[in-house]
């Protein structure tokens, strides 16, 4: 049906609705009192809503809100109450847009800013002079190497999905999950306030050397950098606390001053040099001296290539700044890849350029250098040479070659600056993250944010404090070592995690940034690794052990986070394999698992039935508790709810749940037996409680009850059932539940009872297996072979710590008149249960019990046995008797295995009913 078209414009108006007035004492106020702003104000944190004249992409021009990001989002985000689509009230409200961060500004100059730090003007002429201009070039580009590949991958991380506030740590846990990306954020964290303090040394020793130059001394060297630098992390601290837009203006200017020099390092290099210049080893091009200056000259402790590359990688490590405040910026998921890789690249040719262009200094007075008009050999002779790049490697290496010296000071003020005042920043931004996870104890407190953009000022005070106490090491070559595990720990970490997401196969991971390799970033953290042990073994070991001490701790706690990591889904893709893996294993007696299917009905409402089976089934084999719901509208929400999971996961219980919904109770139970398991992981044997109330219940209760039976036997199921005096379930204490344990594919029938031993009150249901159970006895009577089943579960349950100390007694059956003839049996039955090897004590019944106990309303009375005898198929002294060997031990045993003969199935439920329970 077509719809009429009017050539008239519709005009839809649109309705504003008032905003309620306010409420004083239970009465409206009529003037005054809350406004439309502040009742929109008080309605904010609802939602995000689309403000008029917005490029919202509904085609339209609306007040209406378009889909956003936060309105799926499955968690919370750092404790934050989780938004929702916004209500028509909000719709209206204007909404201040938060401050953020253009790209260029805060991402790619704030990682070149990090990455041109105290190293490149104050070790990077020395480490050249150690390593030669090949090998230096060769630790440039490994770093460069490692430090590229890091950046790929953070790329890969960034750009699949949105990236909120945390940078580094954000990245990693929400790929990898809280167990690693905790301890690695916390290193990161740890390692950017030690950056702080490497980079304020820096900047101490440029000033100490000026003031000496000229003469000034507060103490001596090594007090005054340590006066200096406290003084720098001070003035740092409160730019820092001024707000995100004074650091970036900061910044800004800090990389206007490095460009400025890095032009007046070029132009120095290129002007012939003073007599003054040469007198101090400087010569302008000459090829000789490349040439010489090409190899290396190794001397100090530090002389060997590794050292020089952990002095130099620090210098390397500034890349992840622009991650790191990825809260502040506008779209962090182009900002990150693009401002990171630019960084990377211009950065490497910054220092391979100065690397080559350094060796314009000489090395030794007995280079060629000497044939320059000068002979430098009398002041190497006598130990007194203070200048070439491998004696003075402080502030005049770079200055000397400058066109203008103070330039260069000024770089080194500005690098060492921007560096300490990136890692400052990024330090208690990733910090702040990871304690509003909550995933270790005793931090939340620095994660309190203040003002709109949510500074973390008391991060900040912790960083400052982190910071002072490695400025006062006050010595540049011990520090930087120190934080080059911390960097590499984390780079790995983060390759690991691009490697781990691809291969996993994830239909979550589809990173739009494409240039990245699983294989590529596989070898960057195994490069990571190696390289730290190969620097420092002890420190590498230190760092792991932080990092899997961390990872114990979190796996131990279980924080409820549900961040969709990448291990996630390889756990679900290696269970998987698996499951498929063992359609291909053919069965087994040695690797028989008795696999439970439990009828529970609601786990917590029978705690001890739970309990019990989790005693034997716990990391050895599968537990599944079973529910059938009534059929009615609330049932299916009652079958399949969440809740019955978080009790067997709070009372640390491994078992899965399984409810479904059916008319009657024998129709569920058999949807269970038919569909529970996947594959070989399949339940074999059933267990269900023993019915007490078949009494006062109705028959076709009882009937359905005895069918349940048959249909396991029918299902090739063992069957179990377990008895209590105390009761099993919690829910009605008046009600005794039990269950029933059998061999798969075989038509026996075994009975549990569990007896109380203590004189103390009777335990409640719900802890009457949670508690050591002492120096009992579990008694097994095997009347009949089952296949082994009897003997398999009592073994199971002493492998546990609170059933340790319990013995297995096995009795068999026997004629009393025959004891003589019957011992050769009796050795026959010890050897065979010795083959078990289950550490039990047979026993042969005798007829030395107690005198026969009185018939009881409870007792299968001589008329039963004798109209049924047909039917039931056992004679009536082994009917009488069993009572009264189990009333013999009642002081001694905790818990009974007892194996009965299966019955006829046309035996009536009564009869049924009351012989399982005279025993």
């Amino acid at each position: 049906m077509e719809l009429p078209v009017s050539s008239d414009v519709i005009h839809l108006a649109a309705f504003r609705p008032r905003a309620p007035p306010p409420v004083v004492n239970g009465k409206a106020t009529q003037g005054g009192g809350l406004n439309e702003s502040d009742y929109y104000q008080c309605l904010r944190d609802g939602g995000i809503v689309a403000p008029p004249g917005s490029d919202a992409p509904t085609g339209y021009e609306t007040l209406d809100s378009p889909p956003h990001y936060d309105f799926y989002a499955n968690t919370e985000v750092w404790g934050r109450r989780r938004r929702f689509r916004p209500s028509l009230y909000q719709l209206y409200a204007n909404h201040e847009v938060t401050a953020r961060l253009m790209i260029v500004i805060s991402s790619s100059i704030r990682c070149m800013l990090n990455i041109w730090g105290v190293i490149l003007f104050l070790r990077l002429p020395w480490i050249t002079a150690q390593a030669g201009i090949g090998l230096t070039w060769a630790i440039i580009l490994l770093s460069s190497f490692i430090t590229g590949i890091t950046g790929l991958s953070t790329s890969a991380i960034a750009t699949n999905g949105k990236v909120k506030g945390g940078g580094t740590y954000f990245l990693i846990s929400r790929s990898l999950g809280p167990e690693l990306g905790g301890s690695i954020g916390l290193i990161f964290a740890f390692a950017n306030a030690v950056a702080v303090a490497m980079h304020t040394v820096g900047f101490a020793e440029t000033v100490v050397e000026l003031m000496h130059e000229n003469g000034a001394v507060m103490v001596d060297r090594m007090n005054d950098i340590r006066i200096i630098g406290v003084i720098t992390v001070t003035c740092l601290l409160g730019i820092s606390m001024a707000g995100m837009a004074w650091e970036s203006k900061a910044q800004i200017l800090f990389f206007l001053v490095i460009m400025v020099s890095f032009a007046s390092y070029i132009v120095g290099t290129i002007l012939p040099p003073s007599p003054q210049k040469q007198a101090k080893g400087f010569f302008s091009y000459k090829a000789d001296i490349f040439a010489a200056n090409f190899v290396p000259g190794w001397r100090g402790p530090e002389g060997t290539f590794f050292g020089m590359f952990s002095i130099f990688f620090p210098s390397a490590t500034g890349i992840l700044a622009g991650a790191n405040i990825s809260g502040d910026l506008r779209n962090p998921t182009v900002a990150i890849p693009r401002g990171t890789l630019m960084a990377i690249f211009w950065t490497t040719i910054s220092y391979l350029i100065i690397s080559a262009t350094i060796d314009l200094y000489s090395n030794c007075p007995f280079t060629p250098s000497c044939r320059h008009g000068w002979d430098f050999s009398e002041c190497i002779k006598n130990d007194t040479c203070a200048y070439g790049i491998i004696n003075y490697y402080q502030v005049n290496s770079m200055s000397l070659v400058s066109a203008f010296a103070p330039l260069i000071s000024a770089g080194i003020f500005g690098a060492t600056l921007s560096s300490a005042l990136a890692c400052l920043v990024s330090a208690p931004k990733v910090f702040q993250c990871l304690c509003k996870d909550k995933l270790y104890p005793l931090i939340g407190v620095f994660g309190k944010g203040y003002g709109k953009n949510d500074e973390p000022l008391r991060g900040y005070m912790l960083t400052y404090v982190i910071a002072v106490c490695f400025v006062l090491i006050a010595e540049l070559n011990t520090i930087a070592p120190i934080i080059s595990n911390f960097f590499l720990c984390s780079y790995s970490l983060i390759n690991f995690s691009c490697f781990h997401a691809s291969v996993t196969n994830s239909p979550g991971w589809r990173p739009s940034f494409r240039f990245y390799s699983q294989w590529l970033s596989l070898l960057g953290a195994v490069c990571c690794v190696v390289i730290m042990f190969l620097l420092t073994w002890w420190a590498a070991l230190i760092a792991f052990g932080v990092v899997f001490f961390l990872l114990g701790y979190t796996l131990y706690k279980k924080p409820a986070v549900n961040w969709g990591s990448s291990v996630q889904a390889g756990s679900y893709s290696l269970a998987l394999n698996q499951c498929v893996g063992l359609n291909h294993v053919e069965d087994h007696v040695k690797n028989y698992r008795p696999q439970c299917l439990v009828l529970t009905g609601p786990p917590a409402s029978r705690p001890a039935l739970v309990d019990l089976v989790n005693c034997f089934t716990k990391r050895l084999s599968l537990m599944m508790c079973g529910n059938v719901a009534a059929a009615s509208p609330a049932s299916t929400q009652e079958a399949s709810g969440e809740r019955h999971v978080t009790w067997l996961n709070r009372r640390k219980v491994g078992a899965f749940y399984r409810g479904v919904v059916a008319a009657e109770l024998r129709s569920g139970v058999n949807m269970l037996l038919q569909g529970a398991g996947l594959g070989r992981i399949k339940p074999n044997v059933l267990l269900m409680g023993f019915k007490t109330d078949w009494l006062s219940d109705a028959p076709q209760a009882a009937h359905a009850y005895i069918g349940i039976l048959h249909d396991a036997f029918d299902l090739q199921y063992g069957v179990c059932v377990l008895r209590t005096r105390e009761g099993l379930d919690a829910s009605r204490p008046t009600q005794s539940i039990g269950f029933i344990s059998h061999m798969e594919q075989t038509l026996t029938f075994l009975l549990l009872h569990a007896a109380s031993v203590s004189t103390d009150p009777d335990p409640q249901p719900s802890s009457v297996f949670q508690e050591k159970q002492g120096k009992k006895t579990i008694d097994v009577y095997w009347l009949s072979d089952d296949g082994g089943l009897t003997l398999l579960l009592p073994y199971l349950l002493t492998r546990r710590r609170r059933w340790g100390r319990c013995k297995v007694r096995v009795f068999v059956g026997g004629e009393a008149e025959k004891k003589e003839e019957q011992k050769e049996d009796v050795h026959q039955f010890e050897d065979m249960v010795s083959r078990f090897r289950l550490d039990t004590n047979p026993k042969q019944d005798s007829d030395c019990g107690p005198p026969g106990q009185r018939e009881g309303p409870w007792m299968i009375s001589e008329e039963d046995v004798e109209r049924n005898k047909a039917k039931v198929g056992i004679p009536r002294t082994q009917t009488h008797r069993k009572p009264e060997l189990l009333t013999r031990g009642y002081k001694t045993y905790r818990i009974i295995y007892q194996k009965l003969l299966i019955f006829f199935s046309k035996l009536p439920c009564g009869i049924f009913s009351l012989s399982v329970r005279s025993v």
